[in-house]
């Protein structure tokens, strides 16, 4: 599994370097923004740790310029804890979000977890598991989302939180429960982390179909609810 690691901190840098060549991953760090851009396309790293200060391009248009071509994961890893700069973080494509000072085993566990559902899309001798409601389709090892019969490309958080609520339609969970199932591991930030996540699904499934809904149940949280015709006739 290969890191990359943009981060304008060499002490940062060769501190992550060090440490997760240790647990057997290639590493590799940019300092800059501009160089990190083109260090993800020839490196080709399986997840980014990601700063946001960064000089040349910020954390959040290395974000941006990523999602438009990958869907691979990114922790973003910044000494700004702000509530705004997390959601912002997460609402342009970030998979998790870490605060320095962090904890190395601490983040040693969200990579990992991230990389092992991720790295499951290329386990070929795992028998797929593929969710179909109308217009809509998602495979839970080739982490592929199809709308309208086209594939489109989505984080990897978004795909596993869509796939959870869809295999248990009509089912509601509560933000915790979610990031308890969905996130997998004692996950330390907020509940407004499923609420991003939510959005950004629903912009991309906007319009697929009037026979199912991702519905906010309010005050408790979330579910992926198959409409019947008088529940489509009440809107």
């Amino acid at each position: 599994m290969k890191i990359l690691v943009v981060d304008d901190e060499l002490a940062i840098c060769d501190l992550l370097k060090l440490y997760f060549e240790k647990e057997g991953y290639e590493v590799k760090y940019a300092n800059d923004g501009a160089e990190g851009v083109t260090a993800f396309k020839a490196f080709n790293p399986d997840i980014v740790l990601l700063d946001i200060m960064l000089p040349k391009k910020d954390g959040w248009q290395v974000c941006r310029e990523i999602r438009e071509t990958s869907s691979k994961p990114i922790i973003m890893i910044t000494a700004k804890g702000d509530t705004f700069d997390k959601v912002l973080g997460l609402e342009l494509g970030a998979d998790d979000f870490v605060v320095k000072p962090f904890d190395m085993k601490e983040l040693s566990a969200r990579v990992k977890a991230v990389l092992r559902r991720s790295s499951s899309a290329s386990a070929s001798d795992e028998e797929d598991e593929v969710i179909r409601f109308e217009n809509l389709e998602i495979s839970r090892v080739k982490y592929e989302l199809r709308l309208n019969g086209k594939s489109v490309d989505v984080p990897p958080k978004e795909h596993e939180l869509l796939y959870f609520l869809a295999s248990n339609s009509d089912h509601v969970f509560t933000r915790d429960q979610l990031l308890d199932k969905v996130w997998g591991f004692d996950y330390l930030g907020d509940s407004r982390t499923v609420d991003v996540h939510v959005k950004r699904l629903r912009e991309k499934l906007d319009g697929v179909s009037d026979k199912w809904v991702l519905k906010t149940v309010w005050g408790v949280g979330y579910k992926f609810e198959v409409l019947n015709e008088n529940d489509k006739a009440n809107g």
